[in-house]
């Protein structure tokens, strides 16, 4: 892989900080509230498949999770659900807004050391406005960044839309992400370059096997600590 882009772009969420294992732990609370209805495994499928046909309305995010579990809610229980369960479900949803933000090990200094050597790095995330600016605003690692990108979604005509306000083409462009599915493959194939970070938990919705990708813009690393030397050692080719 080459070292010489004029953007390196970051996804956020399980890239940055710590995300999924929240959505995880509300959704087992969820499931608890309605332990009387339905098994959790059950509760657990119908609440994906109303997220699923939520997304084109409502998007990604925390509150789109929590509109969702409301209305699963409702149709796991028949519409019997009692108003105090409506009320638990709401303060789930507040509760995931306001979780803290822990930075993933080696984050800051991998940043750090990249903006010291004069990368223009980017965020380049998805979800809900408010949700996102938010977390960036506490992760303390704006000044890092040339640039806050939140999209609605990460298909390939919506990084198109981003570099071409950046004013630069695919091959000038780098994407780092733990999702297969967000991250990586929309920019292969427009023609740009991506390392994927695995995140030992994953969405479903976003669950793709990447030794199954065999391209010469894609590499994969453990760790975001591996990713200086491995720009680094672009350089020598």
């Amino acid at each position: 892989m080459k070292s010489e882009f004029k953007v390196i772009g970051f996804d956020a969420d399980d890239t940055l900080w710590v995300n999924e294992p929240y959505y995880r732990e509300t959704e087992d609370k969820f499931c608890d509230l309605l332990s009387a209805f339905q098994s959790p495994e059950k509760i657990s499928r119908e609440l994906f498949k109303t997220e699923m046909q939520n997304l084109e309305l409502y998007g990604f995010g925390a509150k789109a999770f929590m509109l969702s579990m409301i209305e699963t809610a409702l149709n796991i229980s028949d519409h019997k659900v009692a108003p105090e369960i409506i009320q638990e479900i709401i303060l789930l949803g507040k509760a995931q807004l306001n979780k803290p933000i822990v930075l993933l090990e080696g984050v800051q200094p991998v940043l750090e050391e990249l903006y010291r050597l004069n990368y223009t790095l980017i965020v380049a995330t998805k979800g809900d406005l408010l949700d996102q600016e938010r977390k960036l605003r506490n992760s303390k690692l704006e000044a890092y960044f040339h640039h806050i990108e939140i999209m609605s979604d990460k298909k390939e005509s919506d990084y198109l839309k981003l570099l071409k306000h950046l004013e630069i083409q695919p091959e000038e462009f780098l994407m780092i992400g733990n999702s297969i599915k967000s991250d990586i493959f929309p920019v292969l194939n427009i023609g740009g370059y991506a390392i994927h970070i695995p995140y030992h938990i994953t969405w479903l919705h976003e669950e793709v096997i990447s030794s199954e990708i065999n391209h010469e813009n894609f590499k994969e690393v453990d760790n975001i600590l591996l990713l200086p030397e491995l720009l680094s050692n672009g350089k020598d080719h």
